[in-house]
């Protein structure tokens, strides 16, 4: 009766076993699998990013002008030239990043402070707070063109809407020149930002807030912790990660601005407003110089690099704090 047993289960357990070779086959071709799905990303990266960011380097060690038909190689003369305010390139260069630099400065503590705020309100339980979600996330979808065109007509000196409304008080003056003259250039292109983008990283910001614990504010409740402090120890911790994200962005979208300057102020008075990238493409696109404006490109990259560097340290020390 044993040895029946015996032969039963041997009989058993060679019948469940697998073909010689099935599962390495499988192995084997499972390996490619990932390379597979990366595929289509890495050629349109290499085609889209890699392959223009190389040949990008490669003008800007040139003089490179589409007008003239020899192009003659310089090496780093194009950098060199960028690196002393002396000569006029490196003098309207060094003017645009200043102007990208204070257009950062005002704008990005407002884009970070005023959704966050937003944010705070809408995670609250309130009829109609779905409807106000859409409201305020509803500018960030419209483009850059609409909303230039959009403050152009709103905040025109002679016949914009918003100086005609101020005519109508008796105590103000209506004749504020917002795209003309500072400092109401630079209000009028931080508001007009601000109003267009704080919605996504309100939207950012919320969902970082729903993946808090109400344990935690429950807890602290019982420990008789007020609302700032829920807010402080408990709110800002556990949205470091989701800082971290929105400042980078921020920071990086408000270096690279161009549309809202071209179409709102146009770079006036005169070349206050004229950002970093407007003066890269009126350099390259507009004088056709474009082993100056590919050299200008790699500095101002290498600047966001080394911004984004600090971001990422500082907030590793907050997490650490």
């Amino acid at each position: 009766m044993a040895t029946q047993i015996d032969a039963t289960a041997g009989a058993g357990s060679r019948g469940f076993e697998r073909p010689a070779g099935g599962s390495g086959g499988r192995g084997r071709g499972s390996g490619l699998t990932p390379y597979l799905f990366l595929a289509p990303y890495l050629v349109l990266f290499t085609v889209f990013v890699l392959v223009p960011a190389l040949y990008g380097l490669w003008i800007s060690l040139h003089t490179w002008d589409f007008l003239l038909p020899n192009k003659p190689f310089v090496g780093l003369q194009n950098y060199l030239n960028l690196m002393t305010r002396e000569t006029a390139v490196g003098d309207s260069f060094w003017q645009s990043m200043g102007a990208t630099g204070k257009f950062t400065l005002y704008s990005v503590p407002l884009l970070l402070v005023i959704p966050l705020l937003i944010a705070l309100v809408l995670n609250k339980k309130f009829p109609g707070r779905t409807f106000f979600r859409a409201v305020f996330f509803a500018p960030y979808v419209l483009g850059v063109a609409v909303i230039g065109l959009l403050w152009r007509f709103l905040l025109d000196p002679t016949a914009g809407l918003l100086n005609y409304m101020l005519n109508l008080l008796p105590w103000v003056d209506g004749n504020i020149p917002w795209t003309t003259a500072t400092p109401w250039v630079w209000v009028s292109l931080v508001a007009a930002t601000v109003w267009w983008t704080l919605g996504f990283n309100a939207v950012i910001y919320l969902a970082g807030l729903q993946d808090i614990s109400l344990d935690l504010y429950e807890a602290a409740s019982v420990d008789g912790a007020k609302t700032l402090q829920k807010f402080f120890y408990i709110t800002l911790p556990s949205l470091k990660r989701v800082l971290l994200l929105v400042t980078t962005l921020t920071v990086l979208a408000s270096a690279n601005m161009f549309g809202q300057a071209l179409l709102i102020t146009q770079g006036a008075p005169g070349t206050e407003t004229r950002t970093a990238i407007m003066y890269i493409a009126e350099e390259g696109l507009g004088n056709f110089r474009m082993g100056n404006a590919a050299a200008m490109s790699y500095i101002l990259a290498l600047f966001l690099i080394l911004a984004s560097l600090a971001i990422f340290a500082f907030f590793r020390r907050f997490g650490e704090d």
